[in-house]
């Protein structure tokens, strides 16, 4: 029990501080999750359920951190906070509704590919021409954004894991240079896809309210140290981070699928 509750109060601290910086915190919480409740097909639902009400505090607090970059940049908060709370709700609604299990195959590819496209956005886009600093993006770009966040949230709301990195390269792409900007947005949108999924769940009785409240407190330090922390940090570090743990945290779901066992089901022995 105790090396189960730690466990999840170490894996929600760093979930919220990498969620804060490039998202992908879900990786890390919900096989902890699954190590602590079992795998049962009642157990794999409840964990991905908990880990989403777990890490929404977090998600908060990591808003919380870059509140000075949000106030600069309300009109893409007011253009994509709609798309990103109703395709957070259908995501939750999906997730009790279908197996948990059907997008975990492309959660590494999806993770793999933002961060090669956040890593490659620069060189793209002085090659294509678009998103330069300051530059408007066309109503066509605009309406693909909004199409983009949309999806990204109903993925959100379904399973999550990774959404940080999916609308980073998203933000990167309709021009926004400055990583911290993009950190605060990115973080503000996961904690509404976050938000509403997390009511719903609670609705349904699919929470383990005993583990959800060791890691809530946990993710809010982890959220909250995370953006302090980032936003000290050059920007051009942190945009290297951001791949960095992109990269790690696809290789770490990689090895589950070929594997058939998490890091944390290693720690008990494979059981």
């Amino acid at each position: 029990m105790l090396l189960d509750d730690a466990i999840l109060c170490g894996a929600a601290l760093a979930a919220g501080a990498i969620n804060s910086v490039a998202g992908g915190g879900t990786l890390l919480t919900f096989p902890a999750l699954q190590f602590a409740l079992g795998s049962s097909a009642a157990a794999i639902r409840m964990a991905n359920c908990t880990s989403t009400v777990a890490l929404m505090p977090g998600s908060l607090a990591g808003a919380w951190g870059y509140r000075q970059e949000l106030a600069q940049n309300k009109r893409w908060i007011m253009l994509l906070a709609l798309p990103s709370l109703i395709g957070g709700a259908i995501g939750s609604l999906l997730l009790t509704e279908l197996p948990a299990e059907a997008f975990a195959g492309l959660v590494p590819w999806l993770i793999l590919t933002a961060a090669a496209l956040f890593a490659v956005q620069p060189h793209l886009a002085r090659w294509l021409g678009i998103g330069k600093p300051h530059d408007e993006p066309t109503r066509g770009t605009t309406v693909g954004i909004v199409v983009f966040q949309f999806l990204v949230a109903v993925y959100g709301g379904y399973f999550g894991a990774g959404i940080g990195i999916l609308m980073l390269a998203s933000l990167a792409m309709m021009g926004l240079q400055d990583i911290h900007v993009m950190n605060g947005l990115k973080t503000l949108f996961a904690t509404l896809i976050n938000g509403v999924s997390a009511v719903w769940f609670v609705w349904r009785g699919e929470i383990d309210w005993r583990s959800a409240g060791m890691m809530m407190v946990a993710a809010i330090i982890g959220g909250y140290l995370g953006a302090r922390i980032a936003r000290k940090l050059n920007r051009d570090l942190v945009r290297r981070g951001v791949v960095t743990i992109g990269v790690l945290l696809a290789a770490v779901e990689f090895a589950k699928q070929f594997l058939g066992v998490s890091l944390f089901e290693l720690l008990r022995g494979g059981e």
